[in-house]
């Protein structure tokens, strides 16, 4: 049947029947007691959901405060006191040192010599547990990289640009320079 056609009830002919269609859709407040009571419902609700977001974002936030303190004085405490376990290593050596000058005498140099060489010994192993190398330069082409030059020796008994003489060792740690051996470089004669 199309909408627009008409039904005719034709004596004898059953009633055509009457469809009902009945939906479960919500019925509004028809007064405006119900009206504002709905309204109040919902403001509740929207009222708990409120302080429950209030009270989350404030832990969170109360978090992340002490996230970042316990951060800061993690790092305060690295930087006082990472250095510990060098300065343990360090220590004997300063007593070696401390015990060849109480035994040091004018006559006896030859001990004072040996215990200096000892001690040096044992700062090198110290430094070395802790990744700390020398940079090796003697007879090497010069690196600016590993070397800083101090002077130049015109010679012609090495290559040019080859460190001659090494004035101050130059370190490593791991992989990175700590400091740069300062060296004296040959040059060609002229």
């Amino acid at each position: 049947m199309k909408k627009h056609d008409t039904v005719k009830n034709v004596p004898g002919d059953p009633a055509p029947e009457q469809e009902t269609c009945e939906t479960a859709e919500p019925t509004e407040p028809t007064t405006l007691e119900e009206q504002i009571s709905l309204l109040k419902e919902h403001l509740a609700a929207k009222e708990v959901e409120s302080r429950e977001n209030w009270d989350r974002f404030v832990r969170e936030r109360a978090d992340l405060e002490n996230y970042r303190k316990r951060t800061n004085r993690e790092k305060e405490e690295l930087l006082n006191y990472g250095t510990k376990s060098l300065i343990e290593e360090i220590l004997p050596v300063v007593d070696s040192l401390e015990r060849a000058l109480v035994h040091a005498n004018e006559d006896d140099i030859s001990a004072v010599v040996e215990g200096i060489r000892m001690t040096h010994c044992i700062l090198l192993s110290a430094l070395k547990k802790f990744g700390v190398t020398p940079v090796e330069s003697a007879g090497a082409t010069f690196n600016p990289e590993f070397h800083q030059a101090m002077t130049q020796v015109p010679t012609d008994q090495t290559p040019p640009n080859t460190v001659v003489e090494e004035f101050q060792k130059g370190y490593m740690l791991k992989d990175r320079l700590l400091r740069p051996t300062m060296v004296s470089v040959s040059t060609a004669p002229k």
